[in-house]
């Protein structure tokens, strides 16, 4: 079993698509993993995450779903950020992510449970001077203005984000998947307008609907992160994760649903809560997988169309 810093150094994770001495101006995307589950209120496990996502990726070509390739796509994996305590680790993050913002980088980045989307959704609003959206696709609200007198913990990351400067308001969040809520998340909803199909709506709806009120919440933003808790697909398709909710969105409306959300000017995601040690049959971290690269090839093909040279 390799560690991390000699798998980051191999061509041949992520489908072969890492380039480990690019310059990470010329990669068309960057990623990396926060091992970090000191936030949880539950069960850990999701530290694990990042390393063994990584192992998955060697046997994989690097094709999608729907029979394209994205061979030609340039990925730099620069490793785990990982410093001595949460407070180091989360300014290491911040100020990274900044960077890649500022630099037009589309970025990936493998959690860890959900605080650790705080310090990247902070490092985006420092790198920005314009407002930026949030789609939030998860079990839970993560709306707790504290949980377990926590003020960053995984149950905390969307208000800690309503603190930033450029999440303008609570409308500025588009809340999918949701099946599960603390009282004073239901408190905070029932006081601000809040932009949410939950599961139950989402089936009622269909993927075509919900895509429709999603770009239709988000089509004022020129900016838009997406975070995806691996809990917002039911157990029966993810049980490896720290707090799973029954009745989640199933593989199938997850990937529909991601193809359509990379229309819009999505600038990075991350996919959090893979919790390995928790699921025997890896259910979740292949799940992640195949999240992941799918995305990266939304976004690929959305860049080569966009230059016109999309092989069709």
């Amino acid at each position: 079993m390799k560690n991390t810093k000699d798998m980051i150094k191999d061509r041949k994770i992520w489908a072969g698509l890492n380039y480990p001495d690019l310059p990470l101006e010329e990669a068309d995307i960057v990623v990396f993993g926060i091992p970090f589950d000191g936030g949880v209120s539950f069960r850990s496990g999701a530290k694990d995450g990042p390393r063994a996502l990584r192992e998955i990726t060697y046997t994989i070509p690097p094709t999608t779903e729907h029979f394209e390739s994205i061979g030609d796509l340039k990925v730099v994996d620069i490793g785990d950020i990982d410093l001595e305590n949460r407070q180091e680790t989360f300014k290491s993050v911040e100020k990274r992510v900044c960077e890649l913002v500022k630099g037009g980088k589309f970025f990936t980045m493998i959690g860890g449970d959900h605080s650790t989307t705080i310090p990247v959704q902070r490092g985006i609003d420092k790198a920005l001077d314009e407002p930026f959206g949030v789609i939030h696709l998860d079990a839970h609200f993560d709306l707790c203005d504290k949980l377990e007198g926590d003020e960053l913990s995984h149950g905390s990351t969307e208000r800690r984000a309503l603190e930033l400067k450029n999440i303008r308001d609570s409308e500025s969040i588009f809340f999918i998947g949701i099946r599960s809520i603390e009282t004073d998340e239901l408190e905070f909803i029932n006081k601000n307008k809040i932009n949410v199909i939950n599961s139950y709506e989402f089936n009622k709806l269909g993927v075509a609907k919900v895509l429709e009120k999603v770009k239709e919440g988000m089509k004022g933003f020129n900016k838009i992160y997406m975070t995806l808790d691996i809990d917002c697909l039911d157990p029966a398709y993810a049980a490896g994760t720290g707090t799973p909710q029954f009745g989640g969105l199933s593989s199938r409306q997850l990937l529909d649903l991601l193809y359509g959300l990379f229309d819009l000017p999505i600038i990075g995601f991350d996919i959090v809560e893979v919790a390995p040690n928790l699921d025997p049959a890896l259910t979740s971290l292949f799940a992640a997988r195949k999240i992941i690269t799918e995305c990266w090839g939304h976004q690929y093909r959305k860049v080569k169309t966009l230059n016109g040279n999309l092989d069709r």
